[in-house]
């Protein structure tokens, strides 16, 4: 009698490994690091324009942590159809901190705030399908001038970060730079040299020896972390039932039509990293989620939610792609948030270390923008065109932050991010270069030997799936 062949056991994608506890608490724990210093900056920003009380600021930022905890585990773990179930840690946008502050120290305070985010997440909620039809515009001429553009966008953050940190006293002083510069030699000695399981975590490393240096050196101190609370829990509508004024809800409605295209720009680059396409069904998926984390944000006392970039860098870096780790990393934010005195703990960690740190993952995304535009042909086309003004106008807020300051607030809103102003303008250019008929056969052959302003390859490299243009 033959034997039975038996069955393979069915190979699990990366995405949906679990590791074991102990490289997950480490993995978790480097991310949250990487992410800290944003995560409780716009609560920070808000909160200080506002001239809240310390103890207002410090539940600000509690709630803060604990929604991103919570908003990180919808996106990774994902309930029917909340989440994009990839390796993605969430956070308060910066895009709404300017409407935010116009909101609340325009007579409108917290409550205003809070009723435009609940607003502007269900629309996120009912806009997330259409969004996700739209992801055959984004093929990898636009998906590789995104990432890039990511990347570089957030280079400024980590320098910030490595001369001490915006508004600091010692702000470029060389001692904060050479303590940037030492994170840095230790998360590259560690990438090279330490055994695999080491090399993965080797952002957490460099921190930590980092903060071990900077200690010493009087960088920090911890005398936060004794007066912090032991326990903290966020009750809804803690500042006061929230009020739905036309005007903030214009104004957050476009902010949401930003976070959602910035948000797609990081589901693709992580989709790109993990060997995981997003597809539209997916792209919807992890949207809809960023608008239920967006309305729990307005419930409990906190703000809009998006992908994090920073730590899409960390992933490409690392290579660590289970979506499991980034879960843990946000039930690490939940704990924090629900334990001031650990959030305290975390917070002692001097800007400088973070810089050193951030300085590879922020590159990184950089570089893997790079990869992806390494598929693309750029013969005898404008598909150069395309990558060298949407970087351009990427860029210019970044460079010069005043650029925009003449024009109105929503104008302001939109182009201010470089991520989503240059991702607009890599969409629109790629529809008119590559997306439009050409006037004819032989204008573009002309214009092919004049110097390659051809069209780029017709309606084919936006209707083909991304992984056959070229």
């Amino acid at each position: 009698m033959a034997t039975p062949t038996p069955t393979p056991a069915r190979q699990v994608h990366p995405v949906d490994e679990v590791p074991p506890v102990r490289h997950l608490a480490a993995f978790g724990l480097q991310h949250v690091l990487a992410m800290y210093a944003g995560a409780v900056a716009v609560p920070l920003i808000v909160g200080s324009a506002m001239k809240l009380s310390p103890a207002d600021m410090a539940y600000l930022i509690t709630a803060d942590l604990l929604l991103c905890g919570i908003a990180t585990l919808i996106q990774c773990v994902g309930f029917w159809r909340f989440g994009v179930r990839l390796p993605i840690m969430q956070g308060c946008t910066f895009a709404a901190v300017s409407p935010m502050v116009l909101i609340g120290t325009g007579g409108g305070g917290l409550p205003a705030i809070y009723g435009s985010v609940i607003v502007a997440g269900l629309a996120i909620i009912l806009l997330a399908p259409v969004f996700g039809k739209l992801l055959r515009f984004f093929p990898p001429l636009v998906t590789g001038t995104v990432i890039l553009i990511i990347g570089l966008s957030l280079l400024p953050v980590a320098g910030n970060w490595a001369a001490g940190g915006v508004g600091s006293p010692d702000f470029g002083e060389p001692k904060n730079l050479a303590l940037a510069g030492f994170v840095l030699a230790v998360v590259l000695a560690v990438q090279r040299f330490a055994p695999v399981f080491l090399s993965r975590i080797a952002v957490l490393l460099g921190i930590a020896v980092g903060l071990a240096v900077a200690v010493p050196f009087g960088f920090t101190d911890f005398d936060g972390v004794g007066d912090a609370d032991w326990l903290g829990i966020s009750t809804p509508f803690h500042f006061g039932a929230p009020t739905f004024e036309a005007s903030a809800i214009a104004s957050m409605l476009v902010v949401a039509l930003v976070t959602m295209t910035e948000t797609t720009g990081d589901f693709i680059a992580v989709g790109e990293m993990t060997d995981r396409k997003i597809e539209p069904r997916s792209l919807a998926d992890g949207l809809r989620a960023d608008g239920l984390s967006t309305v729990l944000g307005g419930v409990f006392n906190t703000f809009p939610y998006t992908a994090y970039a920073q730590n899409v860098g960390l992933v490409g870096m690392t290579r660590v792609r289970s979506r499991w780790v980034v879960a843990t990393a946000g039930g690490i934010l939940v704990l924090l948030g629900l334990l001031p005195k650990l959030g305290a703990v975390v917070a002692a960690i001097p800007a400088p270390v973070l810089g050193g740190a951030g300085l590879v993952m922020f590159g990184t995304v950089a570089a893997s923008g790079l990869r992806t535009l390494a598929q693309v042909d750029f013969k005898g086309n404008n598909n150069l065109t395309v990558v060298a003004v949407s970087v351009a106008v990427g860029m210019l807020p970044v460079g010069v932050p005043t650029v925009y300051a003449k024009f109105p607030d929503w104008f302001q809103t939109v182009m201010n991010s470089g991520i989503s102003a240059g991702c607009l303008t890599a969409i629109v250019l790629n529809l008119l270069f590559n997306h439009l008929p050409a006037k004819g056969s032989s204008a573009s052959a002309d214009s092919s030997e004049a110097g390659g302003l051809a069209s780029g390859g017709g309606e084919d490299t936006v209707e083909k799936p991304r992984e056959e243009i070229v």
